[in-house]
């Protein structure tokens, strides 16, 4: 399925393929494997950035908006719920040249984040969503600014629609659109006839949908059904960075490229611990934060709970080598393998500030002591 290139700005991405900004995830070392995978095609942004922390120059922050010397463009995603804060970071990394493409969170259901009125929570508050992106678009002077959203807070209070008219009057250059409420989290299945929605509603400016890609052909599914200009892809690859190999050849019309064994996937596993800890800057580090990825990368092999258990306490490169070198490394491709992964967790209470439903015209209440200071989600 030869796709039209995806334009956001001055930036042209073919085929229109984004990866998700993932809290502890996506930061340089998974941008860089996904990026080999795919060949250097796409859009690969970075983990949320907090807007206060990045103003007040924290040192995790500044770290985690490290890019590799070949990632272009750099993409960056900002964390805000304060106009004029948001305003200072954006035009942080326009004078400083610290990236090339902004996106603003507004999908992030995680308690802490809407509990402060934040993420997929803000939206609701139409006249604040409006005050921060003009803040944005004004401060990125040449950088185009995009935003990541949900369907609203709830089924009783749906807010893309207008969220989506809100981005187009201020200049902002696409949307993305995670078919969920933020009650879902990641639950249920994602709704993409909203996605379609949106689409015929801003038509103004490119749309990408985003919720329940897991597999190349979802995306082709996804892009035929909705009519986006582009898909974004989140926990999908998790344990899966060459789904982005797949997506290139799917939508550039190649062959498929064959499902890795687990040979490869073991080699995989290794070079995206040994990029972590070259990134922190401490072996025992990157394997330590590499742990958490071993369960998605081994979904669905033969492993045995014992070697599972073992290899997700290492804390050497030596020692996850070691473990893994003991695996039946010839299994091919496990049937089943694909599907979800990640959270899956559904229907939560979404946890706001008092008050926060009275008047989705009322903006009192927050204040930039609502930043969190610290990024990465």
């Amino acid at each position: 399925m030869p796709s039209q290139p995806l334009t956001i700005g001055p930036h042209t991405v073919q085929p229109p393929v984004v990866l998700a900004p993932m809290a502890g995830i996506t930061n340089a070392p998974f941008r860089t494997l996904c990026r080999e995978f795919s060949g250097g095609k796409g859009l690969f942004v970075s983990e949320m950035i907090t807007t206060r922390a990045l103003v007040e120059r924290n040192e995790k922050t500044m770290q985690l908006i490290h890019f590799d010397a070949t990632e272009k463009p750099r993409s960056i995603q900002l964390y805000g719920v304060d106009p004029a804060t948001v305003g200072k970071a954006v035009r942080m990394i326009a004078e400083e040249d610290l990236a090339d493409h902004i996106d603003l969170n507004f999908g992030c259901p995680v308690p802490k984040v809407t509990r402060k009125g934040g993420g997929s929570a803000l939206p609701y508050k139409r006249h604040l969503l409006r005050a921060i992106l003009k803040e944005a678009v004004s401060g990125a002077g040449d950088l185009p600014v995009t935003m990541k959203m949900r369907k609203g807070i709830d089924d009783d209070h749906i807010t893309f629609l207008d969220a989506g008219r809100i981005a187009v009057e201020e200049g902002v250059t696409a949307i993305a659109l995670h078919g969920r409420t933020a009650a879902q989290h990641y639950g249920g299945t994602a709704d993409w006839d909203a996605i379609a929605r949106l689409k015929e509603h801003v038509p103004e400016i490119p749309v990408l949908g985003n919720g329940d890609i897991w597999s190349a052909a979802d995306a082709v599914r996804m892009m035929n059904e909705t009519g986006c200009d582009g898909v974004v892809v989140g926990r999908g690859c998790l344990g899966r960075p060459w789904l982005f190999a797949d997506l290139v050849a799917a939508f550039e019309g190649t062959g498929a490229p064959k499902a890795p064994g687990l040979r490869e996937v073991s080699r995989v596993m290794l070079r995206h611990a040994t990029l972590l800890g070259e990134w922190i800057g401490d072996e025992s580090r990157g394997v330590i934060d590499f742990r958490k990825h071993v369960a998605w990368y081994l979904k669905g092999f033969a492993v045995g709970s014992e070697m599972r258990k073992r290899l997700a306490v290492t804390s050497s490169l030596a020692e996850l080598e070691d473990g893994l070198g003991e695996l039946d490394l010839d299994q091919e491709w496990p049937a089943g393998a694909d599907g979800p992964r990640g959270r899956t967790s559904g229907n939560n209470r979404v946890v706001l500030p008092d008050g926060w439903l009275k008047d989705p015209y009322d903006c009192a209440g927050v204040s930039e002591d609502a930043e969190l200071d610290t990024s990465g989600g």
